[in-house]
């Protein structure tokens, strides 16, 4: 590289943007660019973001679309043209050479601010049925990058290149099972299912966890990441549950999969990308009210390839969640199976190909 890039990133709004966007930020600056992301004014960015000393946040507003036919499309587009205005003026500020957009409707004011200023612009979209938002977003990009293959037919007449999802530095070699089990107080020498809801959706899954757990064989462990609306009344419904550990935000994500022989979950894009990073089989139920049933898709691909689970909300209660979950940790071929299947969706290098492209784009001759 010859030249040090100023690069925008806009990845708030949820997880499963913001921590992709930072394992980006992150590769390129230890490539020596210059990187500022934007995130949302919710509660999850900040909370995120905090523990990110080194990188240079900026708030910007959310803007999400309501149906086209909408009354509400009058102050959508306002509030829209105004974001885009808010985020021009910070393009102008950072000198940015690239925008890049990391998902939701985040990305699509600094993507569309960077496109009207002349710079290049990117979009990285991680679901097998791409988001709207992101659909409209690449009407304004240089190049789209896409987390799985199945993606691509959403995005015809675009240049677009698969890349896989990014995952954050801390996530690119796991601690120990010891380590983990200590983190969360867990016996190491007893199966561990981990248990994560997701940023959205996660009420009922919750339910269905701590119900079956009641249910389960004895010796086996549980690693409840509730969230923090829900930490209570989880806690409160498996008092006194030997083996049972309910957290609420958890930031030791890579402790946590450490100390885990499966996990049941929701089917985010973001949370998927870390499953198959670290390898373990899984239970997906996905989010039965998710945009487009994109969260369908997503564990389709998983199901498809024998790493994981796929079973409906609308099919499970706690018997036929204990009962799956029980076969397959009693199971251990069937979870070494499942386990290297997930493996093989693994793109460990995802960052660098998005940098490498975004590099490439900005030096063609």
């Amino acid at each position: 590289m010859s030249k040090s890039l100023k690069v925008v990133i806009a990845c708030g709004g949820t997880g499963g943007h913001l921590f992709p966007g930072i394992a980006v930020a992150e590769t390129l600056k230890a490539r020596g660019h210059d990187v500022m992301l934007l995130i949302s004014k919710k509660s999850v960015d900040r909370e995120a973001s905090a523990k990110y000393g080194d990188l240079r946040f900026e708030t910007v507003e959310a803007v999400a679309k309501p149906k086209t036919l909408s009354l509400r499309m009058i102050p959508f587009l306002w509030r829209l043209w105004k974001t885009a205005g808010t985020c021009k003026r910070l393009l102008r500020q950072h000198q940015a050479d690239v925008v890049l957009g990391m998902g939701g409707f985040t990305s699509l004011p600094p993507v569309y601010g960077g496109h009207r200023l002349g710079l290049k612009t990117f979009v990285h979209d991680s679901n097998a049925r791409p988001g709207r938002a992101n659909i409209l977003t690449s009407r304004f990009c240089t190049r789209v990058f896409l987390g799985v293959k199945e993606g691509q037919p959403f995005f015809q007449g675009r240049d677009t290149v698969v890349t896989g999802t990014p995952v954050r530095a801390e996530m690119v070699t796991l601690p120990s099972r010891a380590e983990g089990a200590a983190a969360f107080g867990l016996d190491p020498a007893r199966p561990v299912l981990l248990v994560m809801g997701g940023s959205q959706g996660a009420k009922r899954l919750n339910e269905l966890a701590a119900e079956s757990s009641a249910k389960l064989p004895a010796g086996i462990q549980v690693l409840h990441i509730a969230g923090t609306l829900d930490h209570d009344r989880v806690k409160a419904t498996v008092a006194g549950r030997e083996g049972y550990v309910v957290v609420g935000f958890c930031d030791k994500m890579a402790l946590a999969y450490a100390a885990s022989d499966l996990i049941l979950a929701r089917s985010g894009a973001s949370s998927l990308t870390e499953i198959a990073h670290a390898g373990l089989p899984s239970i997906l139920v996905p989010f039965p009210y998710s945009a487009d049933d994109h969260q369908i898709r997503n564990a389709e691909v998983f199901s498809n390839a024998g790493a994981a689970e796929l079973v409906h909300e609308r099919d499970l209660d706690a018997t036929k969640l204990a009962n799956l979950a029980s076969g397959i940790l009693n199971d251990l071929q069937t979870r070494e199976r499942m386990a290297q299947a997930a493996r093989a969706l693994d793109t460990p290098d995802a960052s660098a190909r998005i940098c490498d492209a975004i590099e490439a784009t900005l030096h063609r001759p």
